[in-house]
């Protein structure tokens, strides 16, 4: 792979099995510069957050992101490369997949429930199959499909800047989209659904991706104000401004607690943090890792009460002031926000046939099909087979994985088999440095690391049966994605080759 500029246009070069390629060099999600990404095969895998496109035809073929790359012209003459760009993509890096839209007499309806990227795919994957029944999107949000994974990391963010699809969109491919709608209960036999408000809809074949909510404090004072979870644009922008200049109190050392903490080092008066394990990400990054992010955020004055829980909240005038622990420490506060796990939104299926697992998660295949004909679920209320890891059955609220099963249900509902086959891959941002991770280590038994946590470049192998089950990485591109390629093919990364001081395998620029 090389970038090459063709008028003032940065495009990337590829040779590929013998032939050259050319395609737009700018990854569509975030615009990282696929060119110091991961080569493998026909595919480009982005250094940031994962996303994969074909070098021949621009398509993406893993998330996260939305859109394809455009593709251009290549001749050889006289042993030199020719690359010729269309004026129009001179001033776009992104292409939309051509779709179509509902065909008149076509009474099929797809009913996707719950308004996330999940649905989002669904919806966009069965139009450019040119599925040409009735698409009904219904989201119990206010807003159109948005970009989630930035509220906790750019908190005054305004809705519009995040949204997915614009309104035009919908219009344009005949996706009906029904806002602030809520299902109640859900009838298999007559294939409908009944909402809060009274109505019915039915389907012929349904898509349950209605996410989670955030688990609620369950102590005295957790009804005061000044108690925050975040959940939508609303509720981050609600957090930012209540703790310019505050005493904050954050509960919850995974993701959400952990960025908001960062994102507040600089506008928070104080930030104190508390954990119920001895250190953060202790299940998910591991302790060397939980150490380095907790030393990064102590550096910047934010206090942690790790191995403690809350108590009891107290308030003056209904609204927080002091936070109790179970270890008797009283902390002042002015705000508390709340990040301590998640709860299916799954109340709906009660009383349906509909397979739920013990934590009411919904049970589906590799297919994305639950245990009922013609009803699929997909996103972080499912509870699915990972390829990768045997086919073991497991939850992962991650923001590409929903979009990858998004777009597998809806190839099946159109009978076109695909299997959930992706790498999960997740980031997350503190305090300007980003953590990449891949794979799948939970239960891993060694660590395996590469570089300095201290020097903050680090590559940390996560080992399990003597096998590479996940890799996380910081100031160390493309080392993740080139990983979670390797995971992809099937192909097993051993502990000798983790152990090894010759890192040639992981074809590092």
């Amino acid at each position: 792979m090389m970038e090459v500029e063709v008028g003032h246009h940065t495009v990337l070069l590829v040779r590929s099995g013998g032939e050259y390629s050319a395609i737009g060099n700018v990854c569509t999600h975030y615009g990282a510069p696929l060119s110091k990404g991961a080569l493998a095969g026909t595919r480009v895998r982005c250094p940031w957050h994962g996303a994969c496109f074909n070098v021949k035809t621009g398509d993406l073929e893993e998330y996260p992101g939305m859109d394809c790359l455009p593709c251009h012209k290549v001749k050889i003459e006289h042993s030199k490369v020719h690359v010729s760009i269309h004026k129009k993509y001179l001033k776009q890096n992104k292409r939309l997949k051509e779709m179509g839209s509902r065909v008149q007499g076509v009474d099929h309806t797809v009913l996707l429930m719950g308004g996330g990227s999940a649905s989002l795919v669904c919806a966009e994957t069965l139009r450019q199959e040119h599925y040409g029944g009735r698409i009904i999107m219904v989201s119990r949000d206010d807003l159109l499909p948005y970009d989630k994974t930035k509220l906790s990391k750019v908190m005054n963010v305004e809705s519009d800047s995040i949204l997915l699809r614009r309104m035009e969109f919908f219009h344009k491919y005949d996706i009906e989209v029904w806002l602030q709608k809520e299902a109640k209960s859900l009838d298999t036999e007559k294939k409908t659904v009944t909402f809060t408000d009274g109505s019915l809809q039915s389907y012929d074949q349904l898509l349950i991706s209605t996410g989670c909510r955030a688990k609620e404090l369950d102590c005295s004072g957790a009804d005061l104000e000044n108690l925050w979870m975040l959940e939508t644009p609303q509720d981050a922008r609600n957090i930012h401004y209540s703790c310019i200049g505050r005493r904050t109190v954050i509960v919850g050392t995974s993701f959400i607690g952990m960025e908001v903490a960062s994102y507040m080092t600089d506008k928070a008066k104080s930030v104190t943090v508390i954990g119920s394990s001895e250190l953060p990400y202790q299940k998910t990054l591991g302790p060397e890792i939980g150490k380095i992010t907790m030393q990064m955020l102590a550096g910047r004055n934010v206090k942690f009460y790790m191995n403690d829980s809350v108590s009891e909240v107290r308030g003056e005038n209904g609204k927080v002031k002091e936070v109790v622990l179970r270890s008797g420490a009283v902390l002042p506060a002015d705000v508390l926000i709340v990040g301590i796990g998640v709860i299916p939104n799954s109340e709906f299926l009660q009383g349906s046939p509909v397979e739920l697992d013990p934590k009411r998660f919904v049970t589906v295949d590799k297919f994305m099909k639950t245990n009922v004909p013609d009803v699929f679920c997909a996103g972080d209320v499912a509870c699915f087979p990972l390829a990768m890891s045997e086919n073991q059955m497991v939850t992962i609220g991650h923001w590409q994985m929903a979009q990858a099963q998004g777009r597998v249900a809806a190839l099946n509902m159109l009978n076109r088999k695909a299997e959930l086959n992706s790498v999960p891959f997740y980031w997350t941002v503190l305090v300007g440095n980003t953590i990449r991770y891949a794979g799948y280590g939970e239960g891993y038994t060694e660590l395996v690391l590469k570089g300095k946590v201290e020097d903050m470049k680090f590559l940390a192998f996560y080992i399990k049966d003597d096998e590479v089950v996940a890799v996380a990485g910081l100031n160390f591109d493309p080392a993740v994605s080139q990983v979670a390629e390797k995971m992809v093919a099937g192909k097993v990364i051993s502990k000798a080759q983790a152990k090894s001081d010759d890192l040639s395998w992981l074809k590092m620029p």
